[in-house]
């Protein structure tokens, strides 16, 4: 039913990763084959592309649903559906920023302190080019084809680049002055294609699959049983994403608990429910979180 294209490059671990932790995993013939299949009716043929090229092919009608950044529909400016953001990247589940960066001793501060005719080096033209004339800024925009940070002083004066951390463009001794663009991951979704109620069906289905990694991720399962007394001390103990789920136990016996924790809070909470009488507490991965 759908024709689906995934992003090749930076992002293609991490997009495979979540289709195969979503219970849809790739199978292509190696791993640098553009075409792959999905085992799943909703999926009729699967590509593996250049996120770059995504936006536009998905906007053309080539495919109906596919997965890039906002960057790269940001430059292209390609008319898609967005079916939502995928809050996840190459290392982290955190944004990537566009953002514009100078020598670290350069006396500019932001962009509106840049002088006419100033030389910029980016992968992102049409971005760069908005950015600055929305900010009265006369400039010559360069396009780079990689290693954009090793051109300042040398052969341009700023470079508009892509960060996930900061660390590259610091370690290459420049500092960033502004963020043109904040992107995450996001599914988007041809609107014509959109716009068949089938299709459509088929496409937040996906996304919830999708979605339901990404909300699980991080997080736990805690059960545990506790004595009629303690009930309300550990009730007060546990975060949960609505209420703690609470049954009684066979015969008055007490009360079984269970809740979602952050993963991270799992080595201060256990104790601290050890301590306030709760019992048989156990800890559970969770593969999926659907609201």
């Amino acid at each position: 039913m759908l024709k689906l294209v995934l992003p090749k490059g930076s992002l293609e671990k991490a997009t495979l990763e979540l289709f195969e932790a979503a219970d849809l995993p790739v199978e292509r013939s190696s791993s640098v084959a553009y075409k792959a299949t999905i085992a799943d009716p909703r999926i009729e043929s699967v590509r593996i592309l250049r996120p770059q090229e995504i936006p536009t092919y998905v906007a053309d009608g080539l495919f109906d649903i596919g997965i890039t950044g906002r960057d790269w529909i940001e430059e292209t400016s390609s008319a898609v559906e967005s079916l939502g953001e995928m809050k996840y990247s190459k290392a982290t589940a955190k944004p990537v920023r566009i953002v514009m960066a100078v020598p670290g001793d350069s006396p500019w501060q932001s962009v509106a302190d840049l002088p006419a005719g100033v030389r910029v080096s980016t992968e992102y033209p049409e971005i760069t080019r908005r950015f600055l004339e929305n900010a009265g800024v006369e400039a010559d925009v360069r396009l780079s084809y990689g290693a954009t940070e090793a051109k300042v002083p040398d052969i341009v004066d700023v470079v508009v680049d892509i960060t996930e951390t900061g660390r590259a463009l610091k370690a290459a001794g420049l500092r960033i002055i502004d963020t043109l663009v904040t992107s995450y991951t996001e599914l988007i979704a041809n609107p014509t294609a959109y716009g068949d109620p089938d299709k459509a069906h088929a496409m937040r289905q996906i996304h919830t699959l999708l979605q339901g990694v990404l909300d699980a991720r991080g997080k736990v399962l805690v059960k545990m049983n506790v004595p009629t007394d303690a009930l309300d001390t550990v009730i007060g103990l546990l975060p949960s994403m609505k209420a703690p789920t609470v049954n009684e136990l066979f015969r008055g016996a007490g009360y079984a608990v269970e809740t979602v924790v952050p993963k991270n809070e799992i080595n201060i909470l256990i104790p601290a429910l050890s301590d306030s009488g709760a019992t048989d507490i156990v800890e559970l991965p969770i593969a999926k979180i659907v609201p």
